[in-house]
Parts: structure tokens; sequence; C-alpha cells
């Protein structure tokens, strides 16, 4: 036979294609909806990650912040201006405390200066005033803006005059939140908000003023690998300043996105491998169903490279179609979900439809059918044209012939190859789509991995269940040996079929359970009794008496945070004196004024990195530090801090480093980065912090009830700040609920059309039934109880590395992993009642085959 054009092997293709539609739609289907889920969940958390961190830089107003204690030399102010010159924008923010008074009295207030330029700042986020105004009409010439704490404890009032050292000026407007209020200094005091312009007409600032000075940075494009660059090119000449990119400024938020980000790409990826999967079974099945074809071709003197041509291109049509509706369908995801989630989030998401995102769904609906589909394709090599002649299911050759050994042995060999192009494959794709390498290695070794133990089990359950089925012969009723013995029947792809479910069932869970994870620590990130509204400078003898009016006053929620603090230096590290040691971004004077606070049990909010935590009423001097600032002070467990004792020079307190910990900056407790036990610190001077949780609405009365009583504390009000974090925590929970769903529904109906392409296999086993005389209810019966079975070992054995899977990878996430008992058992339900109704709905038709129409075909 001539060779097999390309032409003339499309033109079959796309006649097959045309004469089985009904066949192909599960073909198409799985890619189709493996794509969308692809394309649709990527696209849209992409977008709104981009988002987010838009968000996440208001929370520092700016990309970067370099904070210093002292005014740049010359030398480096000529290195931040030359920064300006590639595009990056910088604008200085200058905080300082000072005394101010009302225009007619003579009562001096300390309060905290915040200087900026109104036309700069904030580069993200705005500022909130009421009454609501611009910034730049709010603060500049002789208006400025101020706290609603200084208009109590100085009783003013909007349009009423203070004087700031050589300046008497208005007061504009009230600050009611600003977007750096969490990054900035928890200064002491009432905070005043003015102009560089102003600030410089006070004349507060002279030489040796101890004012903290912070440069926000604005970059030309949102690009993380510019953010990094820039923070070490400023880590190499402000070696005293302590430089924080956006995503740096807080710690719930940073773990949040990262979570987030983790498990979205997990979700792409389960999309992608199930619609893998569900082509791989249709194909399958497709490629069964055409045997006779096959070996009349070859019959007729076709090769093996004329009929694999044909159903290459036959492949590749049937990819480029599911692709293009898959790529259709994920750009209506993209499209519907922000208007879904628009009032839910409160924030719509930028449209970003590329090319390249097109272009790149195509091509991984094409090459994922390709690879998947490679096996099925090369059993065509084996298809011989005695079949059409001989239609035995069972092998009619010699099982003990060499030929025959060397045959299989050659068959597998290309199977392998098969198996180790399609790891390839998903390799660089899950590496394209995760950007990671590690990635995407982690994960084709890990489903490689699953899938051959998949394959194991699912072979080791078929085989005991035919051992079963030997030992209970006389006592099981036929109707239900039948049904389990379909499992094993010849020509029945049920290992692979329990393994495909398997795979499924084994992702969906896992997506499902990670993702329940990770909602469950952002709603304790978001819960609303976490802190606040800020205490600062609480006598110990005033601590009961401020609880008591906390827990007393409306608005307050939860139980207020009361931490002792002990105001200390750092002698040594290790026996190396504070002067001495080489820190990185950190001013070695700040050694001179640190906190020390004692626990006896582990703060909320604070987690152990690494070491471990001391027992209550443990006697031992040591201490448990904050990640950032070990990194700073480069100590390990087992290192010795050597703590001046505040009123005791001649006994400093020497703490080994037992526990290096990590807060999520929520908790008044975040505030201290050195714990130590009670018994450490017993008689030294002691104030204490607080924090507790008010409605924004009602902390101006929470300010004057506390001012009235305890004039001397100071009151420090995030609530609005706090508010804008607990928003984007949610927003956060609220899409990963969203699209592990859209996933786990998609992959439902990847897996369903996986279940119903087995329909066109029991075709001939229910004429052969009636023609022995079976009923309909008979033969339901016996379907019945093998899509049972079949869903309750896949769902069984998915369940069970879903679970093994998330415990990994939660720990790798610093995430606890809990079993859900009742969850994993409703689950199994679902998967075997899914598995029954997909089986049916794809084969109640076939209970209607008449047997002449296919007895004839014999």
């Amino acid at each position: 036979m001539a060779a097999l054009s390309w032409t003339t092997a499309a033109r079959i293709a796309s006649r097959e294609l045309r004469a089985s539609r009904g066949k192909f739609l599960f073909v198409i289907l799985s890619v189709a909806i493996g794509v969308a889920a692809l394309t649709g969940v990527r696209g849209f958390s992409t977008a709104f990650r981009q988002t987010l961190m838009v968000r996440a830089r208001s929370i520092l107003a700016g990309d970067l912040a370099a904070r210093m204690f002292q005014q740049p030399s010359d030398a480096q102010q000529k290195q931040l201006e030359g920064l300006t010159a590639n595009g990056t924008k910088m604008t200085p923010v200058t905080e300082m405390a000072a005394m101010a008074t009302a225009e007619h009295s003579l009562d001096p207030l300390l309060v905290a200066l915040k200087a900026v330029d109104p036309a700069k700042y904030p580069f993200y986020g705005t500022v909130d005033l009421q009454p609501a105004m611009p910034l730049r009409q709010a603060i500049g010439g002789e208006n400025v803006a101020v706290g609603d704490d200084l208009l109590i404890r100085l009783k003013l009032h909007v349009g009423d005059r203070i004087q700031l050292g050589d300046a008497t000026l208005r007061i504009a407007a009230v600050v009611l939140s600003e977007p750096d209020r969490l990054s900035g200094s928890f200064a002491a005091g009432p905070r005043i908000l003015l102009s560089l312009d102003q600030l410089e007409q006070t004349h507060l600032m002279a030489a040796g003023s101890r004012a903290g000075q912070r440069y926000l940075f604005m970059l030309p494009k949102r690009d993380d690998r510019a953010v990094a660059k820039l923070k070490t090119t400023l880590e190499g000449f402000l070696p005293e300043a302590q430089i924080t990119d956006y995503r740096e400024t807080n710690p719930a938020i940073t773990m949040a996105l990262d979570r987030a980000t983790g498990v979205l790409s997990l979700v792409s990826l389960v999309a992608l491998v199930l619609g893998a999967v569900g082509v791989a079974m249709a194909m399958r099945t497709h490629l069964l169903e055409r045997m006779d074809s096959i070996a009349i071709m070859k019959s007729l003197g076709a090769r093996s490279s004329h009929v694999l041509r044909i159903y290459l291109v036959q492949t590749v049509l049937l990819g480029l179609i599911g692709g293009a509706v898959g790529v259709a369908l994920g750009v209506g995801v993209q499209l519907v979900l922000p208007l879904l989630l628009a009032k839910l989030l409160g924030i719509t998401p930028e449209l970003h439809i590329a090319v390249s995102a097109i272009v790149a769904g195509l091509v991984t609906g094409l090459l994922t059918t390709l690879l998947f589909t490679m096996p099925p394709l090369l059993d065509i090599r084996g298809v011989r044209p005695i079949l059409i002649l001989r239609r035995n299911v069972d092998d009619v050759e010699e099982k003990g012939t060499a030929a025959n050994i060397f045959a299989r042995i050659k068959a597998s060999f290309a199977q392998v190859v098969a198996g180790a192009l399609i790891l390839l494959g998903i390799t660089l794709i899950a590496t394209t789509l995760s950007d990671s390498k590690v990635v995407g290695r982690v994960f084709t070794i890990g489903l490689a991995g699953v899938l051959v133990v998949l394959l194991i089990a699912s072979w080791g359950v078929l085989a005991l269940l035919r051992r079963f089925l030997k030992s209970t012969r006389a006592s099981l009723k036929p109707v239900v040996r039948h049904g389990l013995a379909n499992l094993y029947r010849p020509g029945n792809p049920s290992a692979a079929l329990l393994a495909a479910v398997g795979l499924g069932v084994m992702q969906i869970a896992s997506v499902f359970f990670l993702s329940q994870a990770l909602v469950k620590e952002l709603r304790l990130s978001t819960r609303p009794t976490l802190p606040n509204v800020f205490l600062i400078d609480v006598a110990p003898t005033e601590v009961e008496g401020v609880t008591a009016l906390l827990k007393s006053q409306p608005g307050v929620h939860g139980e207020p945070e009361m931490l002792p603090v002990v105001a200390s230096r750092i002698i040594a590290v290790d026996g190396v004196k504070a002067s001495e040691l080489k820190l990185e971004n950190f001013p070695k004077r700040m050694l001179q004024s640190i906190s020390l606070t004692w626990v006896d049990e582990m703060p909320p909010g604070t987690k152990v990195v690494r070491g471990e935590f001391w027992h209550s009423g443990d006697p031992h001097p040591q201490v448990a530090i904050g990640q950032r600032m070990s990194e700073r002070l480069h100590v390990q467990l087992g290192s010795h801090i050597l703590f001046g004792a505040p009123g005791d020079p001649d006994h400093p307190i020497n703490a080994e480093v037992t526990a290096i910990i990590k807060s999520d900056g929520q908790h008044a407790w975040s505030r201290s980065e050195f714990l130590l036990p009670k018994s450490a610190l017993a008689g030294l001077p002691v104030v204490y912090y607080g924090g507790a949780h008010a409605d924004p609405e009602r902390v101006g009365e929470l300010q004057r009830a506390l001012f009235a009583k305890y004039p001397t504390v100071t009151v420090i009000n995030v609530a609005q700040a706090m508010e804008t974090l607990r928003s984007v925590l949610l927003q956060v929970s609220l899409v990963v609920q969203f699209l592990a769903g859209f996933s786990i529904f998609a992959g439902l109906v990847i897996l369903a059309s996986a279940i119903a392409g087995t329909r066109y296999r029991r075709i001939r086993e229910v004429v052969v039934l009636k023609t022995l005389g079976a009923t309909r209810s008979r033969i339901a019966t016996i379907f019945s109880i093998e899509f049972a079975t079949l869903g309750l070992v896949a769902g069984l054995v998915g369940l069970v590395f879903a679970n093994l899977t998330v415990r990994v990878v939660l720990s790798r996430l610093d995430l606890e992993y809990h079993f859900l008992g009742w969850v994993n058992l409703l689950s199994l339900v679902a998967v075997m009642a899914l598995t029954v109704l997909t089986g049916w709905l794809a084969s109640y038709r076939v209970l209607g085959q008449k047997p002449l129409e296919v007895l004839r075909e014999e």
C-alpha cells in the first residue's frame, strides 16, 4: 500500500469525527473543561492577586520604605536622588515627638508629628479625613490635620488653632485613617499630620533632633523583581536603615498571600491533570471501539504508521477544538467572576486577557491531549488483521512463546517511553504555570509516585476481590457476584479506571482540604475581636482598672490584652560586645533601647518556628526571639544574649535562645521581639502595653473614657487600618473558597465524563445477557453494584492519599493538619453516589439495545 499522505489522513480523521460526534463529546468536554478551569482560574487568580498587591502596597503607602533614625549624609542623599533617574518616585516622611498647646492655653501636650509632601504622599491608598477633602487642602499653609485624640485632650474642635513650636496652625480636619498607619512608628501622644514646609516653619528640627526619617519609593512598574533589586541597592548604601518592601508590611497579609498563591497554583495544576485524565480515558475508550476499523484497514494493507497518522491527526483536531472551547469558557470565567464577586469582595480586579494566555491555553490543551493519548495510540501497533475474523476477547496467542514474550517486552518499553514523555511534558507545563522549576519537579514526581501507587493499589484491590469471590462463590447472590466480577472481566479497564478516578478524587479532595485549612487560618486572622486600639504607658497599679474599663465600655469586644514591658538593652551576644556586632540593616543604637516581655505560656498570634517554648514556672533564664530580629543579630538556638537589668547594672540577665518565634503582627504581643520567663524578670520595673478591639465608630468614646479616668495612658487608634487589613484577608479567603469550588466542580464533570466513556463497552455485555434471558432489572442491579464498588474503592484509595498529601503540604505551609472524619465519610459516600449516577446517566440507553442489532455485526 502506498504511503498515506497527511491530507488523506486528515480527511479520514475528519469524516470519523463527524460520524461519531457523540463519542467525541467526552474528549472535547474533558479538554475544554480542563483548559477552561486552567485559564479561567489562573487568569482570575492572577488578576485578583495583582489587585490585592495594590492593597498590600497601600498598607506601606509605597513599593518600598527605608526607615532611618538620623538624617542621611550628603553622599547618601545624592544616591537617593539618583534612584529617581529611571522613573522611580521618592518622597520623605519625617516622624518626631514634640509639644503642642491650644492657642490660648499654657498646658503642653506631647504629640507625634508626621510631616509629608502632600503632592506625592501617599503613593498608594488615600488619607481619609473628616470633613472629607483632599490631603493638599487639609495640610499646608496654615492648615494641619490631627487625630481625634488631640481634640479630646486639648478640648478643641475643627477650626481651632494650636501652637506648635514657632508656628500657629489651624486644625482643618480630623485624620480618620492613613494608609501607612500600621507600618509607621507608634509614637506616644496624639498625632498631627502636616507638610514638610510647615515642619520647617516650626523650627522644631535642629541638629541632633530625635526624628525618624522614612523614604517611600514607587517604581514605574509593579514588578517584584524590580522591587527586590531596589531593596538590595538601598541596603547597600544605607547600612543603618531598615528596608521594608510592601510584602513585609504585615506578616498576616504576607503569609495569607503566599499561602493563597500556593493553593491557587495547585488548583490550576489539578485542573490540568484532571482534564488530561479525562482525555486519556475518553480516547482509550474511543480507540478500543475502533479496533474493528483498524483491523479492517490493516487487512487492506495499511501499515501501523498509516493508522497512527490518522488517529494522530484526529487527536490534534480534538485537542484544538477542545482547547478553543476551553479558552472561550476560560475567558467567560474571567469576565463573569468579577461581576459575581464585586459586591461580595468590594473590589473588581482588572481584566487581563493577553494573547499569550490564549496561546498558552490552546498549547496546553493540545499538548496534554497528545501526551495522554500516546499510550492508547501506541496500542494500535498491536492490532492484528485477524481480529476482524476472530473476535475473542481473550488473547489467543500462546502465552509462553518466545516471540510473544519479546513482543510484550517491546510493547512495554514503548509504553514506558510514552510515560516518561508524559511526565516530562507535565513537568514543563507545571513549571510554566507555577513559575518555579522546584514546584514543577515536585508536582511531577509526586504525581508519578501517586499514580504508580494508585495503579498498584487498584491492581491489589482487584486481586483481593477475585480471591474474595472465589472463597464466597456459594454464599453470594448471583447478581452481587456478577456485579463484583464485572470489575475484572476480560477487556474491562477497571485498574486504569480505578487509578484515574482515584487520582481525580485525591486531587479534588486535596484542593478542598487545603483550601479549608487555609480559610480556617484566615478566619483566625480576621476575627472581629483582634486588637485595633493599643494602649501605651499603663502603670502596674492601673492595669486592673484599665482592664475593667475596657470590658465595660460599649463597643469593645473580646478579652483585652495586657503585656508587661521591661526597658532594657543588649550588652553582648555570644560574648561579642553590642558595639562590635555586625548587624544587617539595623542601627546599633537601637540595641540600647529594647523591650523585654515576660510570659509563661505561648502568647496569642505567635508560633514557634524553631526550638521549643519553655514550660510555665521554668526558672532557667531563656529567651524566645522574633525571627527577623534573630536574622539581624545572627543568633541561633543555643546562642546567649546578655541583657542589661534596669536599676541593677551589676546583675545583667544572661539568657539562652531556646526558641525562634514568628508573630502575625495583629496582637499587642507582636510588639515585643524578646520573650522571657516571668522568673527571669521578677522584681524589675515594668510598664504595661495593652490592646483591645473596639468598633471603629466607638473609638472616640473609648478615648474620652480613658482620658477622663487615666489621663497618662496613651491610646493609639489603628481601627481603620486594621479594618483595611481585615478586608484584604477576607477577600483572600472568599476567592480561595470560590476558585477551589470552581475547580472541584470542573474536576467532577471531567471525572463523570471519564466514567461515562465506558458505556460503549457495555453494549455487547447487555446483548449477551439479554440473549441468555436476563431482564432489565437484573442487568440494572448488576451494573449498579459494579458502579458502587468502583466508586467506593476509588474514593477510599483517593481519600487516603489526599489526606497524606495534605498533611505533607500543610506542614510546609506552617499550618496544622486536622483529620476531618465526617467530611471524609461524606466525601466517600458522595464519590460512590456520583459514580453510580454518572454511570447510569451514560448507560441507561444501553439497556434498550436490541440483541439482533449487535448480533448481526458478529
